[in-house]
């Protein structure tokens, strides 16, 4: 039987948009309180800004989201459940700064008034931006500031932050992503921090796991293309010609982002607050690369020349983190954000390669230009995603600022990470959004008898 006649026999009450970490969340949800669900992914694969690789040595690695910030203890509780193993990072006090090749100490005079400027944008986070700052760009507002090295160090700390293009992020959207993600000490900090710990199978895995539970009932390659909804439920809509497909159901839940939703048609059309969420926001621009060696070397180099975590401020600007797993080869984490990202699709791998682990060898040993793999994804490239990490607002506009709002639309509901009211942008709060959304759906649905809920009107997939 192929998988159309399977539908058709066993039509969802359920179609979830988007088999990402929130979507396979809500699904999974769903379909343990005895409610049929579909999930339906344009992409030729499933996990959204999720994905895991394993490496020619055997371990595990994201090139997507990967980090358990502390606190963050939904995607605790869900690792430990699907098997997972949680790890902290190997990490110091602060990162180390390198600029024209050369480390610059923490308190040097150059850097002090980046970091006079970061606890100003803490302040602004707290008490609240005046409008006139909704229409300042962060690229604007850092010009201002005095100093070369000052105005860098903030320039990439930014772009790692939100990969936001600054010429095109305002201070207000800023202010209040920081507030909303925790403050500016608990966004920058690895070890007690967001980048707290990772696991070592890769978070992507979790997505992976969630998905053969869900079987059949996940569905890649098949691009949602327009939703009809009416008083009895909703008609979904795949792909284009011989490739289409028409799914009726009692509720779908939307969780990829604004800016990939905003391919979806919509009969009749989206209000226009949610029109112009979808118009006047943008994903971030990123690129990620993991080399992975035979074992982490320069952990032997470490009482003399630190850990291997570093703010890169020559170009392009860039983060880099040792995130080996315990008793693992070693693996260096590097993250380009922005336009420099963008500026990285023009050279070929080898040359990618080389531009980020050259400037390395000074500070780790010659051993870091020979990985026995290498590993990379821009994200903006991906036509399903988008970009990554986050929705991100057009300077001038606030529908973009996180949490996104989630009310229900008739029999449409919306969830992804974020529309979380905690930890929005983050995998703790993909989850917790699909947890939400799946909760009200279930509590919409109505029940046709105990322990059951009842089928939609006319239910077909074709």
């Amino acid at each position: 039987m192929d998988d159309a006649a399977a539908y058709k026999e066993s039509p969802a009450a359920v179609i979830v948009v988007g088999a990402g970490l929130s979507g396979l969340t809500a699904a999974r949800d769903l379909h343990r309180r005895g409610i049929e669900v579909i999930v339906l992914e344009a992409a030729d694969r499933i996990g959204g800004r999720a994905l895991a690789e394993t490496t020619a040595l055997g371990s595990r690695l994201d090139l997507g989201g990967q980090w358990i910030g502390h606190g963050h203890h939904r995607i605790t509780a869900l690792a430990g459940e699907l098997g997972a193993t949680r790890y902290p990072m190997h990490t110091g006090t602060l990162p180390q700064v390198i600029d024209r090749g050369r480390r610059l100490p923490v308190a040097s005079p150059s850097v002090l008034p980046a970091g006079a400027a970061l606890a100003g944008l803490g302040v602004l986070s707290l008490t609240g931006t005046p409008d006139r700052w909704n229409d300042s760009t962060l690229d604007a507002w850092l010009r201002r500031l005095p100093g070369r090295t000052s105005r860098r160090l903030l320039e990439v700390i930014a772009s790692i932050s939100w990969t936001a293009d600054l010429d095109r992020f305002s201070v207000h959207a800023a202010a209040r992503m920081v507030r909303r993600q925790g403050g500016l000490r608990t966004m920058l900090s690895t070890r007690g921090g967001a980048q707290d710990s990772l696991l070592v199978e890769g978070a992507g895995t979790l997505t992976d796991r969630l998905a053969a539970e869900l079987g059949p009932r996940v569905r890649t390659g098949q691009p949602v293309t327009s939703i009809a909804r009416d008083e009895h439920g909703v008609t979904v809509r795949t792909g284009s010609g011989t490739l289409s497909g028409t799914f009726r159901a009692a509720k779908t839940i939307v969780t990829v982002p604004p800016p990939v939703a905003a391919r979806i048609e919509h009969h009749p059309p989206l209000p226009a607050g949610r029109a112009a969420l979808e118009r006047n926001t943008y994903m971030g621009s990123v690129y990620k690369a993991i080399a992975v060696y035979e074992r982490p070397f320069w952990r032997e180099r470490e009482r003399e020349q630190g850990r291997a975590e570093f703010l890169v401020l020559d170009s392009p600007g860039r983060a880099v983190f040792d995130t080996t797993a315990p008793d693992g080869p070693g693996h260096l984490c590097t993250l380009v954000a922005g336009p420099e990202a963008r500026a990285l699709d023009r050279l070929d791998p080898e040359g990618r390669r080389h531009a980020l682990l050259a400037p390395l060898v000074p500070h780790l040993g010659p051993g870091v230009l020979e990985p026995a793999g290498w590993h990379e994804k821009a994200w903006h490239l991906d036509e399903h995603v988008g970009g990554g990490y986050v929705v991100l607002p057009e300077p001038g506009t606030t529908e973009g600022i996180t949490p996104l709002p989630h009310a229900p639309l008739g029999n449409v509901h919306w969830a992804g990470s974020e529309t979380a009211d905690e930890h929005p942008g983050y995998l703790e709060g993909a989850i917790a959004s699909g947890l939400r959304a799946a909760r009200e759906v279930a509590d919409a649905l109505p029940r046709s008898g105990p322990g059951s809920r009842s089928r939609p009107r006319t239910p077909s997939a074709s």
